[in-house]
């Protein structure tokens, strides 16, 4: 999933509380069809076009949009037409579970050891799987799906990966390529006959209102077809990110939709269904589909086994709200207000900074259907652009250098938040001798890492990410966030560092090191820990 709280097949967009799947909404021809002849109706007993008429009555004219003939009577033809090309998607992955409660503390060896001498609790592995949809593309067999239905969570390994068609056969499938910032991955199925196949459609020719059907494996339920409209185009859902930005539609979405094609009334995939919103967790016919212009290009660099390559300014942002505009004096719809600059990054470099409205990036405008996230990760990085700020209300224009937007990993790794258990799965740098004998476990500071905790970007040292409470530096004031610069009148900017001085001191028959801390809030002090 991305990142947010989605139910089952959809990996959605934040908020938390708000994501989960979509029941089938429901339509009833019969009754539009009574409607359009009761319009008919009027018109031929007033003489006068309906729209008309109303035009009169409010004494200004009115330009009348009546709806043509073909409001679907049946989708049976287009569906039999497409569903052939629409698969069901299961993989097989192994997640490695540890049976010591202990495990990751520095008590872990003690576990399994007490009475006689037993051997410490193994890790045991089992089994899981996941269901979601897909559509081939192509007669040799390239399968397109969300990266979440292929891609494990955690300590997951993924095992094989089984693409069943329609008619229940089932092909194993190779990974050709997978991409998480958009959350799309390509498979490869084979055989000696020709697939079906669907194509991409233009998604920019969308509108609202535009009937579409969606296609896929519901609570793997097999191939399941629900109707609806296009809701919204280009909907930002507040979660942010470079591709916040979707297909909305009320065509009922589900467990096991996730990857699935939804079609325009030409029988073209404009959207590949991905996220759903829901108060309650049941119906309320909003999901979300990533639009073909969006991923078709994609898809085609993972076949063709492309490095995907993105642009990036290195700032934090926030779309403009009401009580923001009031206080900048601007548009509450227009531009992205810059929170934080990242230090060496293409921002800083060129002159941006904290307070900036960005209102036009490479001359194209900011709005909440278009942010300047979105418009950074399309462009190439390197090429030089011109961004269009409000600083202290007035215009400027900046020329930037576009640098190279780094991978989920590295950017999940520059958050640390030191009151989550998990500092957005920062990589631990220490374990071993620091954690041995400590207690506690680091990571390396970075400038990101430094602004977040309220430090200048160019302080080095390592943050402490997790600690034993029973240890003395815990004893001591030292807690998680707090930021070690040194050690025994030594700068320290990595874990090796730390362990040199750790290993120096115990050669020395020392008892303790002496950090100098600072904790949040706090100045600069020495602390004495004794080793363990």
């Amino acid at each position: 999933m991305l990142g947010l709280p989605v139910s089952g097949a959809c990996k959605a967009p934040q908020k938390k509380e708000d994501l989960e799947d979509v029941k089938p909404v429901r339509y009833s021809y019969g009754v539009t069809t009574a409607l359009l002849a009761s319009g008919a109706a009027i018109s031929l007993f007033t003489g006068q076009p309906a729209g008309a008429q109303v035009a009169q009555n409010d004494e200004r004219q009115i330009n009348t949009v009546v709806p043509r003939a073909g409001a679907p009577a049946s989708f049976a033809d287009l569906t039999a037409q497409l569903q052939p090309a629409v698969v069901n998607i299961s993989t097989r992955q192994r997640i490695t579970v540890d049976n010591n409660p202990l495990a990751g503390t520095p008590f872990a060896d003690l576990f399994g050891n007490r009475g006689g001498g037993q051997q410490p609790q193994q890790p045991t592995t089992r089994e899981a799987q996941s269901l979601g949809s897909g559509f081939i593309i192509s007669a040799d067999g390239f399968v397109v799906t969300n990266n979440h239905v292929i891609q494990p969570d955690g300590r997951a390994e993924l095992e094989e990966v089984t693409v069943t068609m329609p008619d229940g056969t089932e092909y194993p499938a190779e990974v050709v390529g997978s991409d998480q910032a958009s959350d799309l991955a390509v498979l490869k199925i084979n055989r000696s006959e020709p697939f079906p196949f669907v194509h991409f459609g233009d998604s920019s020719h969308a509108r609202v209102g535009d009937w579409v059907i969606a296609i896929g494996n519901p609570f793997g339920l097999g191939g399941t077809v629900t109707s609806g409209i296009v809701s919204a185009v280009y909907r930002n859902t507040g979660a942010g990110g470079a591709y916040d930005r979707f297909i909305q539609t009320d065509a009922s979405i589900n467990r096991g939709n996730s990857g699935g094609p939804l079609f325009d009334m030409q029988g073209n995939v404009i959207g590949i269904n991905n996220a759903i919103f829901s108060t309650t967790g049941g119906s309320v016919g909003i999901g979300f589909a990533i639009p073909a212009e969006t991923a078709e290009p994609i898809v085609q660099k993972l076949i063709a086994g492309e490095e995907i390559v993105r642009g990036f300014l290195g700032v934090r942002i926030q779309p403009m709200n009401e009580d923001l505009a009031a206080s900048l004096g601007l548009p509450e719809n227009r531009g992205e207000f810059i929170q934080s600059v990242q230090a060496g990054e293409a921002a800083e470099q060129a002159g941006l900074k904290v307070g900036d409205v960005v209102v036009t990036v490479d001359g194209k405008p900011v709005t909440r259907d278009t942010t300047l996230s979105f418009i950074v990760s399309n462009i190439e990085p390197g090429k030089r652009i011109n961004v269009e700020i409000i600083r202290n209300g007035q215009r400027q224009t900046l020329p930037v250098t576009v640098g190279r937007r780094p991978s989920e990993e590295e950017l999940a790794a520059q958050v640390f938040n030191p009151d989550e258990q998990n500092p957005y799965g920062a990589k631990q740098e220490s374990g071993g001798l620091v954690q041995e004998s400590l207690g506690m476990q680091v990571i390396p500071l970075t400038p990101q890492i430094a602004g977040q905790l309220g430090l200048p970007s160019a302080t080095t040292g390592l943050v402490v990410s997790d600690i034993d409470p029973n240890a003395d530096a815990a004893l001591k004031g030292i807690n998680r966030g707090t930021v070690i610069l040194g050690a025994n009148n030594r700068d320290i900017s990595s874990a090796q560092e730390l362990e040199e001085v750790i290993r120096g001191a115990k050669a020395e028959n020392r008892k303790a090191v002496l950090l100098r801390v600072r904790v949040r809030g706090a100045p600069e002090v020495s602390v004495p820990v004794r080793l363990r």
